[in-house]
């Protein structure tokens, strides 16, 4: 998958908590977060004020967390997964093990692999 599909997919999928994400749509998600708050962070400081930062927070808010659901689901962990970042470190340590491994070249029991 290349960043373009990823991005567009992250945003057609914004309230589709079912299903599976691959690896790279979840990572190239998260690379375009990266860009635009930087991006929004440069606007801001330019004018002094945190207004882009705040709204783009908003817009990219729901669709990370579908995706990061997807992503779970995609390594048969259920989404509720994401509540173990409250643990400081380990969480942490915990979800990037779960982001980084292959997903299940099977069915599971979040429906089909990604094509």
């Amino acid at each position: 998958m290349n960043f373009s599909k990823a991005v567009s997919s992250g945003f057609d999928n914004f309230t589709n908590f079912r299903g599976r994400a691959r690896r790279s749509e979840y990572w190239y998600w998260m690379l375009f977060n990266v860009i635009v708050s930087i991006g929004a962070s440069i606007v801001d400081s330019t004018i002094n004020t945190s207004l882009v930062s705040a709204l783009v927070g908003l817009a990219l808010f729901l669709p990370g967390l579908a995706v990061t659901f997807r992503r779970l689901h995609d390594t048969d962990h259920s989404g509720w997964w994401i509540f173990i970042s409250i643990i400081p470190i380990i969480g942490f340590i915990v979800l990037v093990i779960f982001f980084t491994k292959a997903g299940d070249r099977e069915p599971n029991r979040y429906g089909y692999p990604p094509v």
